[in-house]
């Protein structure tokens, strides 16, 4: 169990790891209360990646004040993402995309993380990422810089540039101005 605290708003994330490998199985929640950054809301995820730690496919569900929305993402054998809501569907291959990230969640940053060994000394660089706005689920084809200092990873991303810090395993324990693992 990972559990994260927001540093400058009313949020906290929680989620059930399980790891094979570089294989990952998660379960987890977002709970977030009305800021400036956000209306309160409420996301689940469950999230599946392969043995190479490519993201198989992900299921979110968001709760706010107006209602409930659904959004499922899948990376088919060739490489494309199909992402589809209950009213419509899209396929694209998300400029190559291997990996989801989802605003608002420190967890996510441990897919590349973990599946490039940045945690072991492995390069950053620049990655396609399939990119999840909470709490809309709005979905966007994004990159992510990942750069390995002596003060842990730089991460640039289309909302924030942070610094992370992250365990022997690759997982975050602090994300600059959003979150600290508790």
């Amino acid at each position: 169990m990972l559990t994260f605290r927001g540093r400058n708003a009313p949020r906290m994330e929680s989620v059930r790891v399980q790891v094979a490998g570089r294989r990952i199985k998660a379960t987890g929640r977002i709970v977030g209360g009305d800021c400036a950054e956000h209306s309160a809301f409420s996301a689940s995820y469950d999230l599946v990646t392969d043995e190479s730690g490519v993201t198989r496919r992900l299921s979110l569900r968001t709760s706010v004040a107006g209602g409930e929305r659904h959004t499922s993402i899948q990376r088919d054998t060739e490489g494309y993402w199909l992402v589809g809501d209950g009213e419509s569907r899209l396929r694209s291959r998300f400029g190559g995309a291997l990996d989801v990230d989802v605003v608002l969640s420190s967890f996510f940053n441990a897919l590349p993380i973990r599946r490039l060994g940045l945690h072991t000394g492995g390069a950053g660089g620049v990655l396609p990422v399939v990119y999840v706005y909470l709490p809309d689920l709005t979905v966007r084809e994004a990159d992510l810089t990942y750069t390995v200092a002596a003060a842990g990873l730089h991460v640039q991303s289309p909302v924030a540039s942070s610094t992370l810090t992250v365990d022997s395993d690759g997982f975050v324990t602090d994300y600059e101005g959003l979150a600290t693992r508790i």
